[in-house]
Formats: structure tokens, sequence, C-alpha cells
């Protein structure tokens, strides 16, 4: 009778020693890390569109200041030129287009809120004061009105007043403004999509006056704020409409601003002025919303002409609903770990702490737990035979001998093919040597008489 092998026990399917056990744990959480990679997406694509708006504008110019500072962390700001606010607004809400990101100017979206298809939109923060610019011609104000100065857009009915063009955001708050006014609409008309050129119209008198939203750092604002023969509205019910229009501001431009050896303005001037916001898609990734705000943070937050240092990028007024990511930098600033590693590796840690800190905590109590489990696998290897051992020299009395010798020498073959690490051999070989006290103990038994 073949010696039978010992119970199959729960122990033997435990991982083996040495590189086949190392590797199985190594594997176990190298797919638990490959699944929280994926599942968090934590390195994102190295590429923004932006929508800015018209070529010399103010979105243009602030858009090339972003470009550098997220060059320097890895990350392409690809720049879409655009007529304005109203064509930004267009190709965010289409996921075709490509543009993840764009400014906004406040006042512009007038589409209802519409529960069952959501707006893909959110903000990254307000960034600039946006002032409402009517520039005219001193010949028109001459030739068209009795009034010296006109305070009041009343008084420009009959003018020949370019909003800009159609895509921008220039044209529907003006239209929002006159309309309150007693400007009749007949005098507004759309400019030429290039908004240069309705510069150069009310420059060279084709137009009596031009309405320009934009920041005040503006080339084109700057290049008519210095020109002889064009002159700035005052307006005076610049707090009437702020309080009528909720997303507008009243502000001030003090006298000399502009030029202060040529005393211009020679008088305070009141403006009114959106907000421009960041806006992007809310699907655009987490680690880009953070690049976003801390170079907005940079490029916006210095002193302007209407603002104090820090006072943008902010949260007040969001035209959309705040991003999670921009809203916790507005709270906490940057990330901590930014201030000691690179970016990118700082946000690889940052979005995988909620699962690199579990797998840590998982290890400390494996790697005490593992080698007594380990050992017992092993040493249960070579004990496991003890019980075959003591079950023959039990059968001594009531068993054949010849049948023992022959179950016994079955048991040997199979301690013999026993693998156990080196520092395990001690135990394997006093297997062995009980083996062979057992079988001197069978050779001593007597012999039964027939």
């Amino acid at each position: 009778m073949a010696a039978a092998a010992p119970r199959r026990h729960w122990r033997r399917f435990l991982p083996e020693p040495g590189p086949i056990a190392t590797g199985l744990v190594l594997a176990l959480f190298a797919a638990i890390l490959y699944a929280a990679y994926l599942l968090l997406d934590p390195t994102p694509a190295k590429r923004i569109v932006m929508a800015t708006g018209p070529e010399q504008g103010a979105y243009a110019e602030f858009a090339k200041r972003y470009a550098p500072l997220l060059r320097a962390n890895g990350v392409t700001l690809e720049l879409r030129a655009t007529q304005g606010s109203a064509e930004n607004l267009k190709l965010l809400r289409d996921p075709d287009s490509g543009v993840q990101v764009a400014f906004v100017q406040g006042g512009v979206d007038t589409r209802e809120p519409d529960p069952d298809h959501p707006d893909p939109l959110v903000s990254l923060g307000a960034v600039a004061y946006e002032p409402l610019w009517l520039f005219y011609r001193k010949e028109a104000l001459r030739r068209l009105t009795k009034h010296e100065a006109p305070t009041q857009l009343s008084q420009l009915s009959g003018w020949r007043i370019n909003t800009g063009p159609a895509g921008g955001g220039s044209g529907p708050l003006f239209r929002q403004i006159a309309a309150v006014s007693g400007l009749p609409a007949a005098t507004l008309h759309s400019g030429e999509p290039a908004t240069v050129r309705s510069v150069v119209d009310l420059v060279q008198g084709r137009e009596d006056a031009l309405a320009l939203v934009s920041a005040a750092d503006a080339p084109f604002v700057q290049y008519l704020l210095h020109t002889p023969d064009v002159d700035l509205f005052d307006f005076a019910h610049a707090d009437a409409m702020a309080r009528r229009f909720g997303f507008l501001h009243s502000l001030r431009m003090p006298r000399g601003l502009v030029d202060p050896a040529a005393d211009e303005p020679s008088h305070d001037t009141r403006v009114v002025a959106a907000t421009a916001s960041l806006v992007a898609r809310n699907d655009l990734h987490p680690a880009l919303v953070q690049l976003l705000v801390q170079a907005a943070a940079r490029v916006h937050g210095q002193a302007g002409w209407f603002s104090r240092p820090g006072q943008f990028p902010n949260v007040e007024a969001p035209i959309f609903p705040l991003s999670a990511e921009a809203e916790r930098f507005y709270r906490n600033g940057p990330p901590w770990l930014q201030r000691y590693l690179p970016f990118w590796l700082a946000n690889f840690f940052d979005r995988m702490w909620i699962v690199l800190l579990p797998l840590a905590a998982a290890l400390l109590p494996l790697s005490r737990v593992l080698p007594p489990l380990v050992e017992l696998r092993l040493r249960s290897r070579v004990f496991r035979w003890y019980g075959q051992l003591r079950a023959l020299e039990d059968a001594r009395a009531s068993r054949p001998p010849g049948e023992l010798a022959r179950e016994l020498d079955a048991i040997e073959a199979r301690v013999a093919d026993i693998q156990v690490p080196l520092s395990y051999a001690d135990e394997l070989y006093a297997l062995r040597a009980h083996i062979g006290m057992v079988r001197r103990k069978l050779a001593e038994a007597p012999v039964e008489d027939g």
C-alpha cells in the first residue's frame, strides 16, 4: 500500500518564498496602482486650446502672458483668435470645437438655464474689469450736437455708432444700456469682423463713435485714448447702470490718468464696466485648471487703472458655477507639494495620495504578517510527514513489516523531492533522519508466527 499524501491544508496556497512571492506581492500592488491611475487620471494632456478674442485686443494680450507660464510646466497653450465673448461661448459649448478655455465678458450670456441640458461650463474666476469705452470724434460732436460734451446716451441720437464685431461682447452690452437710456436702435450697427478695421473707420471719420468693451491696457484702447481727434464719453449714469444691471460696475478714471503731463483726461471720467472671467469646460483636467488659475494670479494680480494689487483673480459673482479645483486654489493657494516638487510630480502625488496612503498603511501590517505565514508554509512541507511516520510506528504490531517498509520507502521518495530554502534545510535533514529511525524500528519489529 502506497503512502498517502497528507491532507491538503489551506496554508499550501500561501505564496512561495523568494522571487515568486515577492513578484506576486509587487504585481498585486502594481495592479491596484494601475487601476487607481486609470480612475484618477493624474497626468493630463499637455496642450490647452484657448479662445481669446480679436487680435491686439485685451483677451489676446492676456493669453500671450499665460503662454510662457504654462510652457514652463510643460503645457502648450494654443491660442485661437475670435470676434469676442459671444463667439467664445459658442465654441466652449461645442464639444467638437476643441476649445477648452476662454475669456468671457459678464452679461453676454443671455441663455436661460435648462435643467434637462446642464451647461458644460465652469468659471475659473473673474480676472479683470472690462470698461465699456465709448469713443467719439470731436468733429462729430461739433457737427451733430450743440452740447459741448455729451454725458447721456440719448444726446447721441442720430449719430452713426459702431458697436463692434457681431461675435463680440461690446454690441450686446451697449445695446442693453442704449435701450434703457433712450438711444434709438437705428443709431447702432455692427462693425467689421476685425476690430482694427472699426478703429480705423472711427479715426478716418467713417464712424461718429465706437463702443468697445476691453481692459484698459488693450492696445486699441490705449491708441484711441492718445488720439487727438478722439474723445471719451463720460457716463453720467454709470451708478444707475450698475444698479440696474447686476453684472456691471461703476468706475471712475481720475483726471490725468492717461497722460499727467498733458492733463488727459482733463476731468474725472465715469465709465461702466463688465467683468471678464476665465471660463472652461467642466471636463478640463483638474491639473490643467490648477495651472490656469495659478497663471491667472500672476497675470492679473498686479495693480491696474481700476483694480488694487491682488484684487484679481477672484470668485465674486461668478457667471458660471465655480470649478472645484479653482475654489480649492482660492481657498488654500497652490498645493503644498508644489513648493518642493516639480508640477507634474507634485500633481501625481496630490491626486494619487488617496490610493498611496492606504497601500502604505497596508504594507506595514503585511510586512509583519507575511514572514510568519511564509515560514509556516515552508515548515508545513516538512512537518506534515511526521503524522505518516507516527502512523507507521503505531501499526508495527498489526500490519506486516514488508507492507510498512514499502510505505516508508514511498514516504522517503516523496520527501526527497521536497524543495526548501537553505535556511530550512536543517528541518528537512532532521525529517530524513527520523525516517531512518523509523526504518530501524520497523526492522527490529518481531515477525508474527504463521
